[in-house]
């Protein structure tokens, strides 16, 4: 019996750990549409305020949480995805032990 087969959890892992890098590089692409609204939202906000000479904390705020539930998305889908890893390889091995266990010599 071979290893477990996890190629499509690592591919999915090495995506999201890419996605996660580049959302704390603040870049748009890995976001979603609801994600990309609420950051292109508070920007025009903020340059609003900026252009009557209010000041800009609110809407920094909102930019700010904006990137910061889009980090937690990543992180907690990327977790979720090591768990499945763990479990896959566990399984595996758990079937490889029981295999083994009833053989006969």
């Amino acid at each position: 019996m071979g290893k477990p087969d996890t190629r499509r959890l690592d591919k999915a892992i090495q995506q999201t750990t890419r996605k996660l890098e580049a959302v704390r590089n603040r870049e748009l692409w890995p976001l979603e549409g609801r994600e990309r609204r609420a950051v292109l939202g508070a920007l025009a906000s903020g340059s609003y305020s900026t252009h009557r000479g209010n000041g800009v904390g609110r809407a920094e705020r909102k930019l700010d949480t904006a990137w910061t539930s889009a980090e937690t998305r990543l992180v907690s889908e990327l977790a979720a995805l090591n768990t499945e890893r763990q479990r896959v390889v566990n399984e595996a091995a758990a079937d490889r032990a029981a295999k083994k266990s009833s053989g006969w010599w």
